[in-house]
């Protein structure tokens, strides 16, 4: 577990990997009615699609697109700084990782 007081991007409740599980439970779950899901077009253009086909709202879509999208601009940023881990102060991406577990409770229920 991170104790370091800072947001983990990749492994934080409400970063990367809880927008990829996501996308891959709708990609899983919905493939059979939109065979569009199975394109390898990557978790953004995934999470896009998974709104305009109403698996779950547009606008919490969108939002978690945008919420990945920073992730992985900071993620790289960092890295390429040098950086051992993908971390930063909460406060930073707050809205970001409320957009995320927005999402994940309309998909999943209780986060």
């Amino acid at each position: 577990p991170n104790t370091s007081g800072r947001f983990d991007i990749k492994h934080d409740r409400g970063g990367l990997i809880d927008v990829e599980f996501i996308v891959q439970y709708l990609v899983l779950g919905h493939a059979r009615r939109h065979a569009e899901l199975t394109g390898n077009i990557g978790n953004l253009a995934l999470l896009k699609l998974a709104g305009r086909l109403d698996l779950v709202p547009q606008e919490q879509a969108l939002a978690a697109h945008e919420a990945y999208r920073e992730f992985r601009r900071r993620q790289h940023m960092l890295r390429l700084a040098g950086e051992k881990y993908a971390r930063v102060a909460p406060a930073e991406v707050d809205q970001r990782t409320q957009a995320v577990r927005q999402l994940w409770q309309t998909v999943f229920g209780e986060f």
